[in-house]
């Protein structure tokens, strides 16, 4: 492409014909008034007769060459620099016994809650069914029923936090048992605030987004203390109360070792989930089924957006003055290359096709 201001000087080109016309005509007129050429008609022309067309087409070049640079051929190469600001994010799972009340679906299937819970957190990390994923963020993982565990720390790595995810399962021993929902946050908190001192990381906001069916019932750190410490780190908070309204479906096995079902009362303390959030401004929400779970995490996928910037840069050479690339060659600048034909020219004129009057 040539520059927009420059480009007409293009035009020129249309005189180099009447250029190559004129200095054929001056060619032609050049004769010596002899009787008969019939003796010289078979003597073969010497290279240098051969080869009179080099200094004119040198010189025709070099306009050519020179035309052309003028016009300012240019060679674009755009960039793009993104600046993003995204989000900290630690997924806090409850994993306790109650969780396996049967009372979602997922594909038409009955599964139990921390299932629903892996398959809408998954679509949440890494997009689908109308979530955009979470590209730009930092993603961290705890889980937690008698006690908290981080399951790894806020990363960009989302497949490996979607594999820990997977591997999360239901207690099964009684000691474990129970429903540690302020020691959980705490940690959560624990894990951002190190955020703060990795210079390289830009981070919008910090959040928590704490999933559990259950009441505290266990660990040392009252939900409402972590909140408000949540609150002075400006780290806010979403709750998510999990299950049916009322009774849930939780299988069990009697005596004779058989797997049966039997319906349960429901216990969420809603109450301290709502403080817990209203605490940090974050918000608390019910889901009931999976659609309902898939709603809110689209919500909060609303809510929480990372800052992302693209600027678009364009870096023009001027190929008139700057090495042409060709493959893996670089090629003189034409204006160096004009230069050299003219002066070519001039040296075979005046040496080796010098012509006598």
């Amino acid at each position: 492409m040539f520059h927009t201001s420059s480009s007409w000087f293009l035009l020129l080109l249309l005189l180099v014909p009447l250029i190559v016309w004129r200095m054929l005509a001056t060619r032609k007129r050049s004769a010596v008034m002899f009787s008969s050429t019939e003796m010289i008609r078979h003597i073969r022309p010497s290279w240098k007769q051969r080869l009179w067309w080099l200094p004119p087409a040198l010189r025709v070049g070099a306009i050519v060459l020179l035309i052309i640079a003028r016009a300012r051929p240019q060679e674009g190469r755009k960039q793009t620099v993104v600046d993003s600001e995204g989000i900290a994010i630690e997924m806090v799972v409850d994993r306790s016994g109650s969780m396996q009340a049967m009372d979602f679906q997922v594909d038409g299937e009955a599964v139990d809650r921390l299932t629903a819970v892996k398959d809408v957190a998954a679509k949440f990390i890494d997009g689908g069914d109308g979530l955009e994923g979470r590209s730009n963020d930092l993603l961290g993982l705890i889980s937690f029923a008698g006690y908290a565990d981080s399951l790894g720390p806020p990363t960009l790595d989302h497949a490996y936090v979607i594999g820990r995810l997977d591997d999360t399962q239901i207690v099964t021993e009684r000691s474990e048992d129970g429903t540690a929902i302020g020691d959980a946050i705490g940690l959560a908190i624990e894990k951002l605030n190190t955020l703060d001192h990795d210079a390289n990381r830009k981070m919008k906001s910090k959040i928590v987004i704490l999933l559990t069916d259950g009441e505290n019932n266990a660990g040392e750190v009252e939900p409402i203390q972590a909140a408000e410490l949540a609150e002075t780190m400006g780290i806010k908070i979403y709750t998510i109360g999990v299950g049916t309204k009322g009774r849930a479906p939780v299988p069990v096995v009697d005596p004779w070792g058989r797997r049966t079902m039997q319906w349960m009362d429901v216990n969420i303390d809603e109450a301290t989930l709502k403080k817990v959030a209203e605490a940090t401004g974050g918000k608390y929400f019910r889901a009931t089924d999976t659609a309902s779970l898939e709603n809110i995490y689209k919500e909060i996928d609303q809510l929480e957006k990372s800052r992302i910037e693209e600027r678009h840069y364009v870096d023009y050479r001027e190929l008139a003055i700057e090495p042409v690339q060709a493959g893996a060659m670089a090629l003189p600048p034409l204006v160096l290359v004009a230069l050299l034909m003219l002066a070519g020219q001039v040296v075979l004129s005046n040496s080796v096709f010098r012509q006598v009057p």
